[in-house]
């Protein structure tokens, strides 16, 4: 077989054969072989030496001989048109230039991405029972994007559905059995197994208890996640649900526990103290080592039941921690609720082992273990809601100590709309992080909401056309569509090497959870000004500290210059109760821990929350942000440079302007969000640093 020819580069010189002449095609034909003559549409004939080549575009040159605009020759009967004769060669002819690259066109984004699985797979079997058309999807699809209710709730408000339709397509996508709770009566056993807190958390309804195995009637069969709970919160064999209608089974809870009186802590106490084995004759048993004396009180009915019960007790409060702290003569249960530490009622003494062993049993740590600190996680889902919880032990001089951070995921709402930052001051943050490269900086202490800004930001920016990756120590929330990686420092994944790992993956933007030391901040410099935009928090008190922060590290200065764009400085106070908000007049003492006096506060109103069955009696209900937002400008910069104090470029940013965080405080007790204690309590230390 022969060796096909290269085509001909009209760019190239003619090749010269052995005696100096030029081949006639350049091709590799031999000397005095004779080129084709082209037919109509065939290729140009190649150039001859001395003769420019033809531009590209150009018309075929009419054939030696003949005549401008002359026809070509007729193909012969049977021959393709512009196929070269019979018996011509084709090597010498010249391929056509090849066409210009198309772009692929790209694809359109996804106008339902913000749509998740369950409700996709929800909507196509409507569709296929006939329930709803494609329009009809759509324009939920639609009206989803600003409201908060679901797919089937939006379609029975616009008289699309009814309810049994939707609990029938429901109960076939699940492969379910729905139940008509109109004449049914729960059992009495089942109802005394399951607490009435716990039902109504996970909104459901115990009808029956045989053979070790619990069924219930629920109405949101997306929370599968319960029946495990509930197996696990129980100690029980197996869970069945069956589905009902939300209206019944809300019926059928208050019929099955009307006649119950309502367990509280400490009716749970006089159970423990009834009982032999973890009562009060069991406090020899506390220093013991027997592992299975040990595992009997950790899975006694009583102790689950208040473990259970503390636990849904602190989900239902919001609370973000829940403290088990053992001391000489007592034991105290507390949990900090926005921010502050609340006392529940204490439990005897003598149950810190088998609270310790219970919730190292739940969060599966070693319950023989008792010299050691161990880290655990303890994942429920409430109300369809998961809730991750994080264990932490602690061998202290007088038993175990107990924290449990609560990550309620559905606490916290994801966007810098409800965070709480002024408008103003929001569409500066925006432009900020909109920004192709650079740092962006959180800081504030532990607590004050950085991980929620941070995650804000990044739900805001996540796209399909967007590569986010986080590290973070713990991976506090899970975002669809973000690649996020746990700190590990038993097997060596801190940070740095994290981070390292990370500009291997082609991001385009980054997420550090914390820069804590010089390896870290330099790997984060590093990929800022290789074209990757890097959030991340520090520890200090305010904006202008934090340079002074990555100076103290080893940071050069001009490499923060070159790389850090904003720095954000922020702490959370509490909100007054809307339901309990009443107005007073502040002391002339209370003005002056705000350098106020009476004359600058004249005609506006200060409130405080009285306390109401809605906060707990507490006069707060929930909290908000304060912040400072210090952008990098080229006077910042300069001052950098030169090596410019803390106090002097905090000095600066107030002449460009920046509010500080006292300012903010104020800002937010003269709008009647706050009081003034808390705006003394979390702003009063930055004008004293």
């Amino acid at each position: 077989m022969s060796t096909p020819t290269p085509p001909n580069n009209p760019n190239l010189p003619p090749k010269k054969a052995a005696d100096g002449t030029a081949k006639p095609g350049g091709n590799g034909h031999a000397a005095g072989q004779k080129s084709a003559q082209p037919g109509p549409g065939a290729a140009a004939k190649p150039a001859q030496p001395g003769q420019k080549p033809a531009a590209p575009g150009a018309k075929p040159a009419p054939a030696q001989g003949a005549k401008p605009g002359a026809p070509a020759p007729a193909a012969k009967p049977g021959q393709k048109p512009g196929a070269p004769a019979q018996g011509q060669a084709a090597q010498g002819a010249a391929k056509p230039p090849a066409p210009a690259p198309v772009k692929k066109p790209q694809p359109a984004k996804n106008r339902f991405s913000h749509i998740d699985a369950n409700t996709l797979q929800l909507a196509r079997k409507l569709e296929d029972l006939g329930f709803l058309d494609g329009p009809q999807i759509e324009a939920l699809y639609e009206e989803m994007q600003t409201s908060d209710a679901r797919l089937g709730e939006l379609a029975i408000q616009r008289g699309l559905l009814n309810e049994d339709q939707l609990l029938q397509a429901t109960a076939e996508l699940h492969g379910m059995r729905v139940a008509n709770l109109e004449d049914t009566v729960p059992e009495a056993n089942a109802v005394k197994l399951v607490m009435k807190n716990i039902a109504e958390m996970y909104k459901l309804v115990p009808l029956t208890y045989e053979h070790d195995v619990l069924t219930v009637a629920m109405s949101d069969p997306n929370n599968m996640q319960a029946m495990d709970d509930l197996r696990n919160l129980l100690n029980i064999k197996q869970v069945t649900p069956v589905l009902g209608p939300a209206k019944q089974i809300e019926r059928l809870l208050t019929r099955a526990y009307s006649t119950e009186k309502e367990e509280t802590i400490t009716s749970v106490y006089a159970q423990i103290e009834a009982d032999a084995s973890i009562g009060a004759n069991s406090m020899g048993r506390e220093t013991s080592i027997d592992i299975a004396a040990i595992e009997e009180m950790a899975s006694a009915a009583p102790v689950r039941k208040l473990i259970n019960m503390v636990l849904l007790m602190g989900i239902r409060d919001h609370a973000s921690d829940i403290h088990f702290e053992p001391f000489e003569d007592e034991y105290k249960m507390r949990y900090r609720c926005d921010g502050v530490l609340y006392e529940m009622v204490p439990p005897p003494r003598h149950l810190a082992t088998a609270i310790a062993s219970r919730i190292k049993v739940m969060a599966n740590l070693d319950i023989a273990e008792r010299r050691l600190p161990q880290d655990g996680r303890i994942e429920l889902n409430v109300g369809g809601n998961p809730v991750d919880m994080r264990v932490s032990i602690l061998p202290t001089l007088f038993g175990e100590s107990v924290v449990i951070r609560v990550l309620d995921r559905t606490n916290v709402g994801l966007s810098l709309d409800r965070i709480g930052m002024q408008p103003d001051l929001l569409a500066q943050f925006r432009a900020v992080i909109k920004k192709p490269n650079g740092i962006v900086l959180v800081t504030g202490p532990t607590g004050s909401g950085k991980t929620t800004t941070l995650y804000s930001a990044l739900s805001e920016l996540n796209d399909v056309d967007t590569k986010l990756i986080t590290t973070e120590d713990p991976v506090e929330y899970e975002i669809d569509g973000i690649v996020q990686c746990p700190i590990n420092h038993e097997i060596d994944v801190t940070f740095a090497s994290a981070l390292r790992a990370i500009l291997r993956q082609d991001p385009d933007i980054i997420l550090v959870g914390e820069i804590r030391d010089l390896e870290t901040a330099g790997i984060a410099i590093q990929a800022s000004l290789t074209g990757h935009l890097v959030f991340s928090t520090l520890h200090t008190n305010d904006a202008p500290s934090s340079v002074t922060r990555l100076r103290d590290m080893g940071v050069e200065p001009f490499l923060i210059t070159a790389t850090v764009e904003a720095i954000q400085a922020q702490r959370l106070v509490r909100r007054v109760c809307t339901h309990c908000k009443t107005a007073y007049e502040p002391t002339r003492e209370q003005l002056m821990e705000l350098n106020l006096t009476p004359d600058q506060v004249k005609g506006r109103p200060f409130f405080y929350g009285e306390g109401c069955d809605k906060c707990n009696n507490l006069g707060f209900k929930g909290r908000t942000g304060l912040y400072e937002l210090m952008i990098m400008n080229d006077d910042l910069r300069d001052m950098v440079s030169r090596g410019a104090s803390t106090d002097a470029i905090r000095a600066q940013t107030r002449k460009m302007g920046m509010a500080s965080l006292r300012d903010a405080g104020l800002r937010a007790l003269f709008g009647g969000t706050t009081t003034l204690d808390e705006v003394v309590r979390e702003t009063v230390q930055d004008d004293d640093a």
